[in-house]
């Protein structure tokens, strides 16, 4: 991962040039997640097949238009803060600590199993940045928090998908999004 750490020449009132560069450090990572996540939702709208085809399909596109907001926010607090936000591909590339989404088109079970690890990857990623913020930023703090909540709801509605009547996940134990995706598939089958 680059690092590009600058302190800011300015930030906000009431909060040091040291803790906005920190912030700005904190939210730089968000940004990427959500604009890659953005990208991600589009893959799979684009490449979901089969008899849930329809019903995903549409589930995420509100997800999508929520992801590119919450980016948005972000990278406006970075300015607001002194910082300049970059959401450029390759410096989302060249900083970002996870790998590119691993399945093409697929069926809509499959999508799903690997979405939820998706997911599960960006809530706690924002959370830890949450709990980071939340020493010293009570603003990016409230933002962050609001945006968990989104997060947290749309992998409900994944997750909704792929858990048993008896409350057993499909994708539990997968450390993969191949492996989530085709647990997913083999138990939804059943």
């Amino acid at each position: 991962m680059t690092s590009s750490r600058t302190e800011p020449k300015y930030t906000v009132p009431g909060l040091s040039t040291q803790d906005g560069g920190k912030v700005i450090d904190l939210l730089r990572l968000r940004l990427h997640a959500l604009n890659d996540l953005s990208l991600t939702l589009k893959h799979i709208h684009w490449n979901v097949v089969g008899p849930h085809f329809i019903a995903i399909h549409e589930m995420l596109d509100p997800q999508v238009d929520r992801v590119r907001g919450m980016a948005d926010d972000i990278a406006e607090r970075v300015s607001a803060l002194g910082g300049v936000p970059v959401g450029t591909p390759g410096t989302l590339v060249a900083e970002r600590t996870w790998d590119d989404y691993e399945v093409g088109r697929a069926d809509a079970i499959a999508h799903l199993g690997a979405l939820d690890l998706v997911y599960t990857g960006i809530v706690e990623s924002h959370r830890a940045a949450l709990a980071e913020v939340g020493k010293f930023d009570p603003v990016t703090e409230d933002l962050l928090l609001e945006q968990l909540r989104s997060l947290e709801q749309f992998q409900w509605f994944v997750r909704a998908h792929l858990e048993s009547s008896g409350g057993v996940l499909t994708t539990a134990g997968a450390r993969t999004e191949s492996q989530a995706a085709h647990a997913a598939e083999r138990d939804g089958a059943q």
